[in-house]
């Protein structure tokens, strides 16, 4: 099978980091998550126009929550790239939109978790109407709703989304930039 017909490719390499999120190493993806190192990982929140935030449907071939609904678009980062960066070719990859780093927003910054699946993970709000083209192997579908509908979505059927949006979703940064209350 190809890295496209999987969803990913276990000969992704990236870094590995301490608990300071300081570079220690480099490691292929499936010995990264094999051994639950810690590495690192974007997220982005997309919102509309109209306030709509964007879901993702994860692809049924992921490797990690197939088929579950996180944030707008996720990604590792590689090694020796840094978090903007990622989160632009991330973008791109899975949603086909190409955006210059200015048009991301840095949101949050989370500590590595267990439920982030050891990851460092930082998250960017992007804004506005954007054209897509979906990568089949990486993006089942994409849903639309408010930022409040989602949370009380979350609230009811957690077991629909994917573990590390649920632990995004509850944090301060992101809940601010998607008008939530605490």
């Amino acid at each position: 099978m190809s890295h496209s017909e999987v969803g990913q490719s276990p000969d992704e390499v990236f870094d590995v980091v301490d608990t300071c999120d300081v570079v220690v190493g480099r490691e292929f993806r499936r010995e990264i998550h094999r051994c639950g190192l810690l590495h690192r990982a974007i997220h982005i929140f997309w919102l509309r126009g109209d306030g709509q935030l964007c879901l993702q449907r994860r692809s049924y071939a992921k490797d990690n929550c197939p088929g579950l609904l996180s944030s707008s678009c996720a990604g590792h980062v590689d090694s020796g790239e840094d978090y903007l960066r990622a989160a632009v070719r991330e973008l791109h990859e899975e949603l086909g939109i190409a955006v210059p780093p200015s048009a991301l927003l840095e949101i949050d910054y989370a500590p590595w978790h267990a439920e982030l699946g050891n990851e460092f993970v930082r998250s960017y709000l992007l804004l506005g109407d954007h054209t897509t083209e979906l990568a089949e192997f990486e993006v089942d579908s994409l849903l639309w709703r408010t930022p409040a509908e989602v949370g009380s979505w979350a609230k009811t059927e957690p077991a629909v989304f994917a573990t590390p949006m649920m632990h995004l979703f509850r944090r301060q940064g992101i809940r601010g930039a998607l008008g939530l209350s605490a």
